[in-house]
């Protein structure tokens, strides 16, 4: 069973009986008026002069001034228009052209590293030492051969004397001449 509801009336200024609160958990709907009809009356013509007219038709014609301006308007905003679609153009074959040298690069740098990599793994550092020191000569330095210095504020190195015409500046006991 639904809960009653209790409406509190009282009487404004102008003797109105109003009904601001309403208790319970049902509100009533607010009562729909009619709609009311709006008859359609039709206008009787109003009799203009003939100067309204004449001042009429000048507003809306359109004169030689008039049509001119906006031939040129029409004309300029084609005009912007193909320079604007001329633009894009040239935009988008840019971006082609990007993609497909970026793509490019990519498969140049891939076979770079492919190439590199067959390279690195080819080769036999044992063997260089070999020949580095059986065939070139190279020493290993001994304790007093390597000299370490702190580099000076204007980092210049004097060299005091000069290198042998033959670049040879250390050889090993086995090496023949």
């Amino acid at each position: 069973m639904a809960a009653r509801s209790k409406v509190v009336k009282y009487k404004n200024a102008h003797n109105e009986y109003r009904q601001p609160y309403v208790y319970g958990n049902t509100v009533r709907q607010p009562e729909v008026l009619p709609k009311r009809r709006n008859a359609v009356k039709q206008k009787e013509p109003v009799r203009v002069s003939a100067q309204v007219r004449r001042n009429r038709n000048r507003a809306t014609a359109m004169n030689k001034a008039y049509v001119s301006f906006l031939i040129t308007a029409a004309v300029c905003v084609v005009i912007a228009f193909m320079f604007y679609l001329k633009l894009q153009t040239g935009v988008i074959k840019k971006a082609e052209t990007i993609t497909m040298m970026q793509r490019e690069l990519e498969d140049i740098t891939e076979q770079n590293n492919t190439n590199y990599h067959a390279v690195y793994e080819n080769i036999d550092l044992q063997k260089i030492k070999t020949k580095a020191i059986d065939e070139m000569g190279m020493v290993y330095a001994a304790d007093g051969n390597v000299i370490e210095y702190e580099c000076p504020a204007e980092c210049l190195v004097k060299q005091y004397s000069g290198i042998p015409e033959d670049g040879i500046l250390a050889r090993s006991k086995h090496v023949a001449d």
